[in-house]
């Protein structure tokens, strides 16, 4: 699956240091609820790994903006989730312990062009609400 090696390849660096092992044995879901998709993953030997099918031990629900500003840096997560723009569903510490850990990803240690686009289009969406 190109998202499984894509992903494996841009986290490399926080998969190496085990960044990712809270979800050993747990599925995580995230939907983007106003376009109609959701990636269901988890973390073994292999690194991430997806699926389409599973029972997802957390779900994280948001709007594609609200995952945009998330990934961009524009807002911070615990706002996010008090205001309930994004929703943990299932496990709440699994969950919170996922919103933990997309806050401590280095963004630096993904490919410059990604992280320019990114946080170019997360200033786009904040500047326009």
């Amino acid at each position: 699956m190109v998202l499984q090696r894509a992903a494996n390849r841009l986290f490399a660096d926080a998969l190496a240091d085990g960044a990712f092992d809270i979800l050993e044995g747990h599925w995580l879901r995230l939907e983007v609820s106003d376009l109609g998709l959701a990636w269901s993953f988890t973390h073994d030997r292999n690194g991430l790994r997806f699926a389409e099918a599973c029972a997802p031990s957390v779900t994280i629900r948001g709007s594609w903006r609200d995952f945009l500003l998330l990934a961009g840096r524009q807002e911070d997560p615990d706002t996010l989730f008090f205001r309930r723009r994004l929703v943990i569903e299932g496990d709440t510490e699994l969950g919170l312990a996922v919103k933990n850990l997309i806050d401590s990803l280095d963004p630096d240690s993904l490919p410059p062009w990604l992280w320019s686009a990114m946080r170019r289009a997360s200033q786009v969406v904040q500047e326009n609400p």
